[in-house]
């Protein structure tokens, strides 16, 4: 296998992987908005990927990214759902409608964690991913993130302030500040436990649920029915995605 850089784009941050065979030797998360030459320029020249596979849901992030990567590697980027196709059924009413990046949640947790499972990303949004037992990608919901629900709050309303987003002190907050904390954090981790219930009744109970995204170390330690919590989810489906086009 060659030396690979994995890179997922997102509405925020965007994650980048360097791989060599199937061991991650490096990853780092940088604003989507604000990625330059010189931010790429010494991991990519001491890494030296031979190949580049690019997942993203921000087009026109897309565009400039590729652009850079060209210059800095002289090597044309593959972005999965142009050159490369996620090998997974899948059962959305308009296909074409599903993320890649959820697609490819879906394919890596099959890949490492079997099925039925259940994927949820913490991310801009929160995405949950159901695959069934027979690997069929099924579909499943879109939530507004933790912090687009914080902005909402202090944009939408009179008296409450903005907030960055962090543990919540108490359960019950004693303030404004740790009242909306609470409420973020504990209403999410108790919507994320009931809908996992819900999908298992549908897919089967012994479904493995899995949780990713840049807030999942925030959100795992208030969940009940989280099994897994793998960050670089996404970042592995893209190498193991690589492999398998190889094969």
């Amino acid at each position: 296998m060659k030396r690979l850089l994995a890179i997922d784009i997102g509405n925020t941050n965007t994650a980048l992987g360097f791989f060599n065979k199937n061991s991650l030797l490096k990853k780092s998360s940088v604003k989507t908005e604000r990625i330059s030459i010189e931010m790429l320029k010494k991991d990519i020249a001491s890494y030296k990927p031979e190949e580049i596979i690019v997942c993203s849901v921000v087009p026109q992030a897309t565009k400039r990214i590729l652009k850079i990567l060209k210059g800095l590697t002289g090597k044309k980027a593959q972005v999965i759902g142009k050159e490369i196709v996620v090998p997974i059924i899948n059962r959305y009413r308009k296909p074409q409608e599903v993320g890649q990046d959820r697609l490819i949640n879906a394919f890596a947790a099959i890949q490492i964690y079997g099925t039925p499972a259940v994927i949820i990303d913490f991310g801009t949004a929160v995405t949950f991913d159901i695959v069934s037992k027979q690997k069929e990608y099924l579909g499943g919901m879109i939530l507004p993130g933790l912090n687009i629900s914080l902005k909402a709050l202090s944009k939408r309303t009179a008296l409450l302030p903005k907030v960055k987003l962090s543990k919540p002190k108490d359960f019950i907050g004693r303030d404004t500040r740790n009242s909306m904390l609470s409420g973020i954090v504990f209403g999410f981790s108790s919507l994320t436990d009931e809908l996992i219930t819900r999908i298992k009744k549908i897919v089967g109970k012994r479904a493995v649920s899995i949780l990713t995204g840049g807030n999942s170390k925030l959100i795992f330690d208030y969940c009940r029915n989280l099994d897994i919590k793998d960050e670089d989810l996404t970042l592995k489906g893209i190498a193991m995605l690589k492999n398998k086009k190889n094969t």
